[in-house]
């Protein structure tokens, strides 16, 4: 009896062991990882101030971040602004609060809403492309050929996104922004009959320039990381093309997990940040 109790702590002990083996050992994959993406970041960043400069490509990369974004960025805005109010307003009216419907919409959207819902929807749309079209190169040897003319691949690939997407983020964040502050209103002012003057009077005393500079910061840093997760996924894509759609999958999926995680730190940093400065 005595034996087959110590079979079984050991078989007990053993799955311990494992179980905090796997988590040990997937801790390092993640610190690993996120160690050679930032070191690929790092390295493509300073390529951007490298000759030759590829003006052209970037403006073609904008473009793509940017204006074929434009719609969805807009739809979503203004459905996001109309329901958003429309909740709060349910709320506000049981404690007879109506009036800050508008101010609650306007911080909640530039500070919250307004760049994680981009960064989610740019990173689905325009960084799944990039790690397909990479991985596609990678695994046709096209980028190999690049680097046998004596181009470099992350110099003419990777910086040119990392650069369009940190300039076009901020961008559709304020077409957001205003976009769905239109729906805010429209829902709230012609649907729901508040007062017109004091909705935009609240939001003038409550909504300050910081407020918004906030969000617009977060959506550059967010333009950063999920264009240099997909650029990353594709350029090291392995395995054909069942390698390129792993790579867009996880390169897609790692993006808006990390745009959610950075977006709290980055609220906290940038409060900190405001109060060591004295900027209200």
């Amino acid at each position: 009896m005595i034996s087959a109790w110590m079979r079984t702590r050991d078989k007990i002990d053993k799955a311990i062991d494992n179980f905090f083996l796997s988590i040990w050992q997937t801790l390092i994959v993640l610190f690993s990882e996120t160690g050679s993406i930032a070191f690929f970041c790092a390295e493509s960043i300073k390529q951007i101030f490298t000759k030759p400069f590829r003006f052209d490509e970037i403006i073609k990369h904008m473009e793509f971040v940017g204006n074929k974004s434009l719609l969805i960025i807009m739809l979503t805005g203004a459905f996001t602004g109309m329901a958003m109010s429309y909740q709060i307003y349910l709320g506000f009216e049981l404690v007879n609060a109506v009036n800050l419907v508008g101010p609650t919409v306007a911080l909640g959207i530039t500070r919250e809403l307004g760049p994680v819902l981009t960064g989610l929807i740019v990173a689905a749309r325009a960084g799944g492309a990039m790690a397909a079209r990479i991985g596609t190169m990678r695994v046709s040897e096209q980028i190999d050929a690049l680097e046998v003319m004596g181009i470099d691949a992350k110099q003419y690939l990777v910086s040119p996104r990392i650069l369009a997407a940190f300039v076009a983020m901020p961008l559709l964040c304020g077409v957001f922004d205003f976009v769905a502050m239109t729906g805010a209103y429209f829902l709230c002012v012609k649907v729901l009959g508040l007062d017109e003057a004091i909705f935009w009077d609240k939001i003038q005393l409550w909504l300050n320039p910081r407020d918004i500079n906030e969000g617009l910061i977060k959506s550059a840093v967010f333009g950063v990381l999920f264009s240099t997760i997909c650029t990353y996924r594709g350029y090291n894509t392995k395995g054909g093309a069942k390698g390129v759609g792993e790579a867009t999958n996880t390169g897609v999926v790692y993006s808006m997990v990390i745009i959610i995680v950075t977006n709290f730190f980055m609220t906290n940093i940038i409060r900190f940040y405001y109060k060591v400065m004295g900027i209200k």
